[in-house]
């Protein structure tokens, strides 16, 4: 009964988290998936789980996740992970749920590859990403849920990634690796207040979801992770993305929507995905677009981010192949230092699934819009470079101020839009008089 109480009082008080002063109040859009009580609060512990770190507790949590989603508890239940190494292979979440680490508590993944699961291909990609065939699911999985919560007092969910990291680098992969945390065709995500750390793969997957809430997190992997992007939001529609610090080997975050002639035939965009208030590092990008965006992009609002020591600070990306579109895409008020290259758009970025893709598909990337940038120790400011017979249009830069001891020149081609005090002097091909109307509206 004791740990019930501290659970709830613990929930409490992230509830009342939010509640600060209007003249203190924080532009946020947390608040489409907002954080619930529970009726019922049950313990790992309940079902023979022992947080040893030794003890495999793969069945004690599939036990506890089959108990809530039978019994279904109006109003749902709360698994409660207590202060210890919990060691588990993969399950699956199941609808009305909070999965709640207290602190100290962790859930550490199982290195023996065994314990994973194989599942199938996401259709919008065709295959694994990296492998023919299907792919191993990741630790924490769901599928066809509704109103589930991944929270707690910053305990830790660790994927013990380094075994799988060098499969990777040894070419002994048999499948694709496992993410994290992935949710496909789900809704009314919320996931806060939770370290991850040292993922295989991508760490937070939603994909073929809708209304997801992710901040106050902490994704942590080495710099030469390979492949261990921060938050990939994929075909997925009302995303936030919020106050959240990511430093990891591969993108922080990178918006997705399906791969070449898979992404088209699947065609489901991902559409109103807003990220603020980001701080991170990475020998990659910063913010990403792509470069599997074959089922469009559009409504994306990036603003306040924190970017140093990265490889590429802004970073939008396609390729031949691809289809699908970016658009109305707004990037603003970011610092970068230390960046390799300030900002990349690039229409020949990525491979492809199989040699089954048209070439003659060509991705649309029109109306974007980055203002109010500062970077300090830039190396380089940045390239746009569009596709011959389908070039950039509307891409608009205002503000943006790219420092550097040596100071290197824009590369462009195939582009259109503007350019308003940018510095150093921006390249030519920003200088259409079609688009400085719409990129006036930036400033």
């Amino acid at each position: 009964m004791a740990f019930k109480i501290l659970v709830l009082l613990s929930l409490l008080s992230v509830l009342l988290l939010p509640c600060i002063s209007a003249e203190e109040e924080v532009v946020t859009c947390s608040g489409i998936v907002p954080m619930r009580g529970r009726a019922e609060v049950i313990s790992i512990t309940d079902f023979g789980g022992v947080g040893d770190g030794r003890t495999l507790n793969t069945a004690a949590f599939r036990e506890a996740i089959y108990r809530i989603g039978h019994l279904r508890r109006r109003g749902g239940s709360l698994l409660y992970v207590p202060a210890g190494v919990w060691l588990t292979g993969s399950f699956n979440l199941t609808s009305h749920m909070t999965l709640y680490l207290a602190k100290g508590a962790v859930i550490k993944a199982t290195q023996d590859v065994s314990e994973w699961l194989l599942i199938q291909p996401l259709p919008s990609y065709g295959r694994g990403r990296e492998l023919p065939g299907g792919r191993y699911m990741s630790l924490i999985h769901g599928n066809g849920l509704h109103d589930v919560i991944i929270t707690g007092e910053n305990g830790t969910i660790d994927g013990q990634g380094d075994v799988w990291w060098n499969m990777w680098r040894q070419r002994t992969l048999p499948f694709t690796r496992p993410n994290l945390v992935e949710f496909m065709h789900s809704r009314d995500i919320l996931i806060s207040n939770v370290v991850f750390q040292n993922s295989p793969f991508w760490n937070i997957h939603p994909v073929y979801c809708s209304n997801v809430v992710v901040r106050n997190v902490t994704i942590l992997a080495p710099h030469d992770s390979p492949n261990t992007d921060g938050i990939d939001p994929d075909s997925s529609l009302n995303v936030c993305i919020e106050d959240s610090y990511i430093s990891t080997g591969d993108d922080l975050v990178a918006v997705k929507s399906g791969w070449d002639e898979y992404g088209i035939a699947y065609g489901r965009p991902s559409s109103s995905i807003t990220v603020r208030r980001v701080t991170g590092s990475s020998p990659f990008a910063g913010i990403a677009i792509g470069s599997e965006m074959s089922g469009g992009v559009e409504n994306v609002l990036v603003e306040n981010l924190n970017i140093y020591n990265t490889g590429i600070g802004i970073h939008i990306k396609t390729n031949t192949g691809r289809g699908g579109y970016i658009k109305n895409v707004t990037i603003s008020d970011v610092y970068l230092n230390k960046v390799a290259k300030g900002l990349r758009i690039a229409g020949d970025v990525g491979d492809h699934p199989d040699d089954m893709f048209n070439p003659t598909a060509l991705p649309v990337v029109d109306a974007v819009m980055i203002k109010n940038v500062w970077g300090e120790d830039v190396l380089q400011p940045g390239s746009i470079q569009g596709i011959k017979n389908s070039p950039f249009t509307r891409i608009c830069l205002s503000n943006v101020k790219l420092f550097s001891d040596k100071e290197q020149p824009w590369k462009c081609m195939d582009v259109s839009g503007a350019a308003l005090g940018v510095q150093p002097s921006p390249c030519t091909e920003l200088a259409s008089t079609y688009d400085v109307s719409f990129c006036a509206n930036a400033v």
